[in-house]
């Protein structure tokens, strides 16, 4: 696996290559993360991850909190099978004068509600990296099931010539959804989170016999005193219906979703 930071060293690197795979990440790498470089090493000839903390979608606080270790990440990526590892200074890729900025409708509602400019950020550094790579075939997780969504109108709506692999999402065996921020948890944090992936599931039940599903949701998490939910709400993306919450654990955030009966997992 090689390690590249500039633009120009990449786009030499992958002129020769075909069949490209990108799973673009920030890093903090986790088994979800693996599945993706996995499904892209058996899919395509080359595979390219980039490793980059983009500034545009953090408020600055959780900017500063989000996990580093460049040194781990490449040592698991190249197990993984990653032929090439992206990981660009901010510099490199919002240079003085920068002003060029992608704005999508998903900004006003869920994550784009609760996390002004995120979406922003991310659909401009993302059609980025797609023009830099260019590849055959991107690679999401389906936790962040808006994002993935999203993901698919830019390409539908800028015409670029990918394809989109959004994968399931990985949990840990007690149903957790791995995130990288779930190692800023307590164990007490932990185990109050617990209730996130418990309380969707008995929202997805409550549906099945005639209930509210948001209802039923946020009743199961109020029980949990150190929780503090954002949000509870029944959302289609890409013509599935999807319970999605996204809930506080003291200075953690997460979000998770499930199907809604008939839709897959």
């Amino acid at each position: 696996m090689k390690t590249l930071r500039r633009v120009r060293e990449l786009r030499e690197a992958l002129e020769p290559l075909g069949g490209i795979g990108l799973v673009p990440t920030m890093g903090a790498f986790h088994d979800g993360h693996l599945s993706l470089f996995r499904a892209a090493r058996t899919e395509c000839e080359t595979v390219v991850a980039s490793l980059f903390l983009n500034p545009a979608q953090f408020a600055p606080e959780d900017l500063e909190r989000y996990p580093r270790d460049e040194e781990r990440d490449a040592a698991l990526a190249q197990e993984a099978g990653v032929d090439f590892l992206f990981v660009p200074p901010v510099e490199e890729l919002y240079p003085p004068g920068y002003g060029t900025w992608v704005e999508v409708d998903a900004g006003s509602v869920l994550e784009g509600a609760h996390r002004p400019g995120h979406f922003r950020g991310v659909a401009t550094i993302c059609l980025k990296l797609f023009n830099i790579v260019r590849p055959d075939r991107a690679y999401f997780g389906r936790k962040d099931a808006q994002q993935a969504a999203l993901m698919g109108t830019l390409v539908r709506d800028l015409n670029l010539q990918l394809s989109l692999r959004v994968l399931p999402t990985v949990r840990d065996p007690d149903g957790l959804a791995l995130s990288s921020r779930n190692r800023h948890l307590s164990s007490a944090e932990r185990k109050a989170a617990l209730t996130l992936p418990r309380a969707l599931a008995a929202g997805a039940l409550a549906e099945t016999r005639g209930a509210d599903a948001p209802t039923a949701t946020r009743g199961v998490l109020a029980a949990e005193p150190l929780l503090e939910p954002d949000y509870v709400e029944v959302a289609t993306f890409d013509g599935r219906r999807l319970l999605v919450a996204a809930v506080r654990v003291g200075k953690t955030r997460l979000i998770d979703n499930i199907p809604l009966e008939g839709e897959p997992a």
